[in-house]
């Protein structure tokens, strides 16, 4: 029953992630909110709801295992499973991608997450200070986009955006939305704190394993169509956009609601293999390597080898 309780809570999470998005993007166009501010702020935001709402639940639950397991399971899951899988089915041309810039930004704020965790604790500074610098890397975000519009680029499409949605319909999505996300994530929390005891593990290996893999579904959902689609500019800005906001925006705002403290175990092996995963798209990154079956087959191997790793 509790591994039933889990996935309806992982699907009324995906479900009302996706909900609040398609609102909140579809009433900020219809007051007025310029599409390049809702792609930087709305989108980004309401696609990470379902971690944010994991990990505060699991804070204000006393199960800080989970909270950033969540995150830092994610992170190494969006490199090595997200990118790894969709590289089976098809070759991504990264060697034609530019996100140098986006790429050292993300392994900045890897970086500086590593160095907060190592004071024992993110608490309201820690939470502070990550979401300081998230606000100069939107406002930096939103400064190049600003530019490539006046050199006369088109601008992108925003997602879950329909101009022509009547406005009992995005009201009916923000509400299922905002209903359904503390729901979904009590759910899960709940769930995977009793799949803990049961099993006689730790909550950090549950949250490193079942909820971080559940949380990366839309992720890989999405590199699974950008690779079909031959994509490899959203495949690949999609893993580097969602690690960055995990790490500044997820924990910035739990540790601001309640104290995260950090277990050794993430200290010693957990956020190196995190940095170490984010270190492996440097050939796709710098050198121009396109991200073929063989590095799908490299990158699935390290992720399953990680995965037996933290269960045994």
């Amino acid at each position: 029953m509790v591994w039933l309780l889990a996935a309806l809570g992982l699907v009324i999470l995906l479900l009302a992630g996706d909900s609040l998005v398609k609102g909140a993007v579809n009433l900020s166009l219809r007051v007025g909110i310029p599409a390049l501010i809702v792609s930087l702020t709305v989108v980004a935001f309401g696609t990470s709801a379902p971690e944010l709402l994991i990990s505060i639940s699991a804070a204000l639950e006393n199960a800080p295992g989970i909270a950033l397991g969540n995150v830092v399971g994610s992170n190494t899951a969006n490199v090595l499973l997200v990118l790894g899988a969709p590289a089976m089915l098809a070759v991504m041309h990264t060697s034609q991608c530019n996100t140098r810039k986006s790429y050292v930004l993300m392994i900045g704020a890897t970086l500086l997450f590593i160095a907060m965790a190592f004071r024992g604790v993110f608490d309201w500074i820690s939470g502070v200070v990550l979401l300081l610098v998230l606000a100069g890397i939107l406002f930096d975000s939103a400064r190049d986009a600003l530019a490539h519009r006046k050199a006369g680029d088109p601008d992108e499409d925003v997602e879950g955006a329909d101009l022509e949605m009547p406005m009992w319909k995005i009201l009916l999505f923000l509400g299922l939305g905002l209903i359904g996300l503390p729901v979904g994530a009590d759910l899960l929390v709940d769930s995977a704190i009793e799949i803990a005891r049961m099993f006689h593990v730790s909550e950090t290996v549950i949250g490193l394993t079942l909820v971080a893999i559940g949380t990366s579904l839309p992720e890989l959902a999405t590199t699974v169509m950008a690779a079909i689609r031959r994509q490899a500019d959203v495949a690949l800005g999609n893993v580097i956009g969602s690690n960055m906001f995990n790490l500044l925006a997820i924990i910035g705002v739990a540790s601001m609601i309640a104290p995260i403290p950090v277990e050794r175990s993430f200290l010693q092996v957990d956020l190196w293999v995190m940095l170490g995963a984010s270190l492996l798209l440097i050939p796709f990154v710098f050198l121009r390597q396109d991200l073929n079956k063989i590095w799908g087959i490299g990158l699935l191997a390290l992720y399953g080898g990680y995965m037996f790793s933290i269960l045994t």
